[in-house]
């Protein structure tokens, strides 16, 4: 039985705002597929369609082969859910919350200790196993609710935002404990704000605007869509950004972005480093004081803003 992910022209509307807008998908069996888009972009609603939450307004979808919708039942037996916020009982144990959730998924009380306790030391919480989870760290309570999410032993996990708020420890000890999960035949629906763990774990990338799909592919395949290098301008002062600005687009550089966050401009570089003197020579004509000069691959970062820019500019009905 296929154990991917397919949906199909899923519509939901809430009131006026349209959440998802006929969205296509296919994450394929046994692989991470990450699912990024901007705040309101539908991510969540979609990921709660899938795990049977929310029911479409319109469309299809299938978990492992089942309708979301007319075999709901047989579509929570085969998948796990961790949403944004951990849904442990911090006053409970690992031991005792690995247990419940155990005893909710109707596995029998000798069944659900011994998962538990197989779950307890994949997550390397054996140590603090027998500790109220509020005394345990980001990380930890993210590695207890991976576990409480894999304790029916889910064919197809849904993470919604896994590692939000964690410091880079935690975040790596989520994501190596999903490397493990997909190595072992699991399919995974990962949504995530930080697109440098999607480019570095995830399979596939499904960017998702406007509540439809704008962009599908392998990282490296979504980076090949901006083209070419990336030249980063740091300037010294936010006066400077105007006309550095001005200075790459007299330099013939395509749509260069100013970030006064950074006191920094941005813009793809057709013919590489070669073009570097005529930027310099503009950038010295237009006074720019510039800081730092860098050429690079593009990045997911990249990729991102530009098909939400572009999916913005052509505007939605």
């Amino acid at each position: 039985m296929n154990g991917g992910i397919q949906a199909e022209g899923l519509v939901k509307q809430y009131g006026s705002v349209r959440a998802l807008d006929g969205l296509d998908l296919h994450a394929p069996e046994g692989q991470v597929l990450g699912l990024l888009g901007p705040n309101g972009a539908g991510k969540s609603t979609l990921v709660r369609i899938l795990a049977t939450l929310l029911r479409p307004d319109s469309g299809h979808a299938r978990v492992c082969g089942f309708d979301v919708v007319r075999e709901a039942q047989a579509v929570r037996r085969v998948v796990g859910l961790a949403g944004q916020y951990a849904a442990v009982d911090e006053y409970l144990t690992a031991r005792e919350n690995l247990n419940i959730f155990g005893l909710l998924a109707r596995m029998g009380p000798a069944a659900a200790r011994a998962r538990g306790e197989e779950l307890i030391e994949r997550f390397d919480l054996t140590r603090a196993a027998d500790r109220p989870v509020r005394t345990y760290s980001g990380g930890m309570r993210r590695r207890l609710d991976l576990g409480v999410a894999l304790m029916a032993h889910p064919r197809v996990l849904f993470l919604d935002e896994p590692t939000t708020g964690l410091d880079p420890r935690g975040r790596a000890e989520v994501w190596r404990a999903l490397g493990d999960l997909v190595k072992e035949g699991t399919t995974a629906l990962v949504t995530t704000q930080y697109l440098e763990e999607a480019d570095q774990f995830a399979d596939l990338i499904v960017v998702i605007d406007h509540g439809r799909e704008i962009a599908t592919g392998k990282p490296s395949e979504l980076k090949d869509q901006v083209g070419g290098d990336h030249l980063d301008v740091a300037v010294r002062y936010a006066t400077d950004l105007a006309p550095a600005l001005a200075a790459l687009a007299a330099a013939g550089l395509p749509e260069p972005q100013a970030d006064e966050d950074t006191l920094s401009v941005t813009a793809v570089l057709p013919g590489g480093a070669g073009r570097m003197a005529d930027v310099i020579r503009e950038l010295d004509a237009c006074g720019v004081e510039v800081a730092d000069l860098t050429v690079r691959r593009p990045t997911l970062d990249d990729v991102f803003f530009a098909l939400t820019r572009k999916a913005d500019e052509h505007g939605h009905d």
